[in-house]
């Protein structure tokens, strides 16, 4: 909006989003050598100094700045479909319009007929856009992994029933399994356009159409969703599948890539470009699959959990990340002896109806009164149950162990005598969440040090748009936990997904062992487990690193070496 050089706008995208996937603490970085900060591919010298700024000054001026030249209610302008920098700019510089109310008022006093850029039909659809965000309270808002990809599987398997459809999936954020998404992309292969248009813009739960076309439209859903379809061929399904799903900065390189090649990618295939004064081919060189893309480009696969990153030199051939299919025990459950709505019984016939090998029993610990936490005696009388149950039910190992509150100060809820009666103690904060780091960071490395403690269950607390939760110096904990054979836990539930995704990549790097479980509570709650492992997959997690993925000798050996 204020007319800088596009390269250096792009240059600071490249910059957050590089420290958005740091696990290292860069303010520590910035305070101590900044010159380490230049070592992160996407950080040079100018934004390390920013960064610095950032620590030490508590704002970047330069910032201030611009905050200065452009009035304060643009930038949300910025977030209305249809609307860029440079028509927002035309906005505010030909009409006045400074803020999304203003912007309402010219749309219905028929100012912008004449703007350049808007046509009536974008006139009309920046009116409903408009009109949506003023009524849900002039706030883009985002949504949790687990809310959106139910809605955007719901309106796939829709989808898929129209005519002419031949394959449908989604792709964008939700692909990458971000923990949040800002609308749904839905892509669909199909013989008949038409048909998947009209489908999808009468799906139920459509509360307006924002935009529509030959091959593509967007709808507004009751509960405020964005959904973005496009309809392609089959054979280009592959090239558009990449395209939309982004992130936006691995599309750049890959395109400069193959540009280097000689070739053009684009949401339609992988061409070769045309020879000078010659016509550019029509068939591409791939467009069916991703692999076969990443392939003519002399690349390994990426799985969509690492694209958020613009490197292409990460790895030599494609990661084994951890799958669903390798999880075969879940290590943090409750039943009805404390907060949960499952028996022992039916938790174990729900864990055998996966395949699983194991399941752990962790009902809460006494401090955990609101949850109905279990004394030394009722815990003492559970473990009876569990073995009882586990004789009872057969096929399946039953573990009895607790989910143990770390106290404030670093303390577990049983003592020693007790925890030593458990077969598995997931050690967890639930309180004092808003500790300093270095308490926190003392209390957590407390609790992973502990003889008898096996993971360190959702280690920040934080829930997902409710709550920030501690924030440790995550690099001694690391320490701690390679040191002391520790798990780290990936909690799936979509509010959770804690450990965090940059942390589950410090962990890993660091030589630590994740556990990724359900927590569950209902039957329900084992269905999350998909969020846990797109969680651990955007935190380079492998099987092998997994205890949830090794086999039953394998894990139980484990349990036992902490007796």
């Amino acid at each position: 909006m204020t007319g800088a050089n596009g390269f250096k706008v792009n240059a600071f995208r490249r910059a957050a989003r590089a420290s958005e996937g740091e696990s290292n603490d860069l303010a520590a970085w910035a305070r101590e050598d900044r010159g380490r900060l230049q070592t992160i591919d996407g950080i040079g010298l100018s934004t390390a100094n920013h960064i610095v700024e950032l620590v030490t000054l508590g704002r970047i001026p330069d910032l201030d700045t611009l905050r200065g030249q452009v009035p304060s209610g643009l930038p949300e302008l910025l977030t209305l479909q249809g609307l860029g920098p440079k028509t927002v700019k035309v906005l505010w510089e030909s009409a006045g319009i400074t803020s999304l109310e203003e912007l309402d008022s010219a749309i219905d006093a028929g100012r912008l007929a004449e703007i350049p850029r808007l046509g009536p039909k974008s006139i009309a659809n920046l009116r409903l856009a408009v009109k949506a965000r003023i009524a849900s309270g002039n706030a883009p808002r985002r949504y949790r992994l687990g809310e959106a990809v139910p809605q955007a599987e719901s309106l796939l398997a829709r989808l898929r029933l129209a005519k002419g459809t031949i394959r449908a999936q989604f792709a964008g954020s939700a692909r990458r399994g971000r923990e949040t998404v800002g609308d749904l992309d839905l892509l669909v292969a199909s013989t008949d356009p038409g048909a998947a248009q009209t489908a999808f813009v009468t799906l139920p739960g459509v509360a307006r159409v924002l935009a529509g076309g030959e091959t593509r439209a967007s709808v507004q859903l009751e509960n405020g969703l964005q959904v973005d379809l496009r309809v392609v061929e089959d054979q280009a399904f592959g090239a558009a599948l990449l395209y939309f799903t982004g992130s936006k900065d691995h599309n750049v390189r890959l395109r400069e890539r193959a540009i280097s090649r000689g070739m053009r990618l684009n949401e339609y295939g992988l061409f070769v470009e045309a020879e000078p004064g010659g016509e550019p081919p029509s068939v591409p060189v791939s467009a069916h699959t991703e692999e076969e893309i990443y392939r003519a480009l002399e690349l390994p696969f990426w799985p969509p959990e690492l694209r958020e990153s613009s490197a292409l030199d990460s790895f030599d051939t494609t990661p084994s990340l951890v799958e669903l299919s390798d999880i075969k025990a879940e290590l943090h459950a409750h039943t009805t002896a404390s907060d949960g709505e499952l028996t022992i019984d039916e938790l174990a016939q729900l864990a055998k109806s996966r395949g699983f090998h194991t399941i752990a029993v962790t009902d809460h610990s006494r401090a955990s009164a609101q949850a109905n936490g279990l004394s030394v005696e009722r815990l003492l009388r559970h473990i009876g149950m569990i073995r009882e149950a586990e004789a009872r039910v057969g096929g399946i190992r039953i573990l009895a162990g607790s989910e143990v509150d770390i106290l404030a100060d670093g303390r577990l809820d049983y003592d020693d005598e007790t925890l030593a009666r458990l077969d598995i103690v997931v050690a967890s904060p639930h309180t004092a969440l808003r500790q300093d780091p270095e308490a926190a960071t003392r209390r957590l490395v407390a609790a992973i040090r502990h003889p008898l403690v096996h993971i360190l269950g959702h280690p920040t607390g934080r829930i997902i748009q409710g709550r920030d939760g501690l924030s440790p110096d995550m690099a001694k904990l690391y320490e701690a936990a390679r040191e002391s054979s520790t798990a780290f836990e990936v909690n799936s539930h979509w509010m959770r997904l804690d450990l965090r995704d940059v942390h589950v990549h410090g962990a890993v790097a660091a030589g630590c062992l994740v556990a990724i479980d359900c927590d569950i509570h209902s039957a329900a709650d084992a269905d999350n487990l998909r969020y846990g492992v797109a969680t651990a997959r955007r935190g380079h997690l492998t099987a092998a690193s997994c205890v949830n993925a090794w086999p039953s000798a394998t894990l139980h050996a484990w349990l036992a070496s902490k007796h």
